[in-house]
């Protein structure tokens, strides 16, 4: 097919002056969120809200042990390790990534990352569509800094939590998978 019989593309749309430049300084903006979440803190820099909904981009303190268990979910997710390191298993195999490095996650994809290392990682994860942030918003907790940990959950709280993302997780269209060897509860 020749150029010519390519259908023209739609013009750009105006300026949308109703939004505003997004600027994050999560070391020095108090009113960041910053959200305890499976012994990690999140601290949302770019919100969908800030977006239109297009991406939400988090800056993640993930101290030893810390990272989300296996789950999947219907938007794509990018990290880039920022500093130290964390093992990343994606539809069942493991690979370590250091700073300097970036993954790109597919939509549906099983997937979890740890911290393994002696000294906490630094990572930025970038979602797209957003919603991720609003979820994290919903199921953690509000923790003062960028690196504050959260509070540690007695069994109690630790059941409320795992029932509570469990519910919302399919309103942001999230799926929970049960480690290897645990099974469905």
């Amino acid at each position: 097919m020749t150029d010519e019989h390519l259908p023209s593309p739609a013009p750009i749309p105006a300026d949308d002056l109703s939004r505003s430049l997004t600027v994050a300084r999560p070391d020095q903006d108090l009113s960041l969120p910053h959200i305890g979440l499976v012994g990690d803190t999140y601290t949302i820099l770019v919100s969908g809200q800030d977006t239109a909904g297009k991406y939400t981009l988090i800056d993640m303190h993930v101290p030893l042990g810390g990272g989300p268990p296996p789950h999947r979910h219907d938007f794509e997710e990018m990290f880039t390790v920022l500093d130290g390191e964390v093992e990343v298993t994606f539809r069942g195999v493991t690979m370590k990534l250091t700073a300097g490095e970036t993954v790109n996650v597919p939509a549906n994809a099983p997937h979890s990352f740890r911290n393994l290392a002696e000294a906490p990682a630094r990572l930025l994860c970038l979602c797209a569509p957003a919603g991720q942030d609003e979820f994290f918003t919903l199921v953690g907790q509000a923790v003062a800094t960028r690196t504050e940990a959260p509070p540690p959950l007695d069994d109690a709280k630790q059941a409320a939590f795992i029932a509570k993302a469990a519910a919302l997780a399919p309103q942001f269209r999230t799926e929970l998978i049960p480690p290897p060897g645990q099974g469905a509860s």
